[in-house]
């Protein structure tokens, strides 16, 4: 078995439209830290120089959100409304773990230009390489994106999906997602000057406002998707359980067999 790391990493000397904010207090600082906290706390004096070379244990401080880096969005992150279910959407650590563990698909949609990709581009995929997705697994969009990662144009230049694709995929039994690019719809940039132009509010986040009606969730920010190939792996991207939370970020990997 073969694992191909799928995910994008939060750092705070990337570009980011919320900037990350990553603190670290060095194995000589922690070491002072855990002598200040014991007499603070437990009335117990320790003198640092005891440990060897001085120094305790390094922490890391960040300030960032829960879709900085690969993540995955749960369906609370899409608005308070659940037409689905009774008692409102469910939050990231609520989900159900066996989400994260299926076999997966890839669409290569890198030539597609910047916008929403629309329900006929992914059925050409699915004929390309001959396989629809069963009910459960993970269907992966290749967009390229990755290619500007850590630049402004990462936020603005990338394919999303429309509301005809989100749901095409909803309708295979597809429950998760996930793209390459900073979000699974088009960019902000993107969608707003298509409403202003348009006024119609189909264009407006379809994608996202899909999961108001049904429950699915997405992995956004990934990356590798080209090393992958069309079919005969299983994608592994357990969220981290942030109580009450949109989102968790996700340590994806692809898990592609040898023989």
């Amino acid at each position: 078995m073969h694992i191909i790391d799928l995910s994008s990493p939060v750092d705070s000397e990337q570009y980011e439209s919320d900037p990350v904010e990553h603190t670290v207090l060095t194995p000589a600082e922690g070491a002072r830290h855990m002598s200040a906290e014991m007499a603070a706390h437990f009335g117990l004096g320790f003198d640092v120089n005891d440990l060897p070379d001085g120094e305790f244990l390094s922490l890391d401080r960040l300030s960032l959100t829960t879709h900085t880096g690969t993540h995955v969005d749960a369906p609370s992150h899409y608005g308070t409304r659940a037409s689905y279910r009774e008692g409102g959407p469910r939050h990231i650590d609520e989900m159900p773990l066996d989400w994260f563990h299926r076999p997966g698909l890839v669409l290569d949609l890198s030539d597609a230009p910047t916008g929403a990709v629309g329900r006929e581009v992914l059925e050409r995929e699915f004929a390309r390489i001959a396989t629809l997705p069963e009910p459960m697994d993970i269907v992966l969009l290749h967009t390229g994106a990755q290619r500007h990662r850590g630049t402004p144009k990462y936020f603005t230049d990338f394919a999303g999906l429309d509301g005809a694709a989100t749901n095409y995929l909803l309708d295979l039994g597809v429950k998760v997602i996930g793209t390459d690019a900073f979000s699974l719809d088009a960019p902000f940039t993107d969608i707003i000057d298509r409403y202003q132009r348009s006024r119609d509010p189909s264009v407006l986040w379809p994608a996202h406002f899909a999961g108001r009606d049904r429950e699915y969730c997405q992995v956004e920010r990934l990356a590798n998707l080209e090393l992958l190939p069309p079919q005969g792996f299983t994608v592994v991207c357990f969220p981290v359980k942030v109580a009450r939370a949109g989102a968790g970020w996700a340590r994806a990997v692809a898990l592609v067999d040898e023989r």
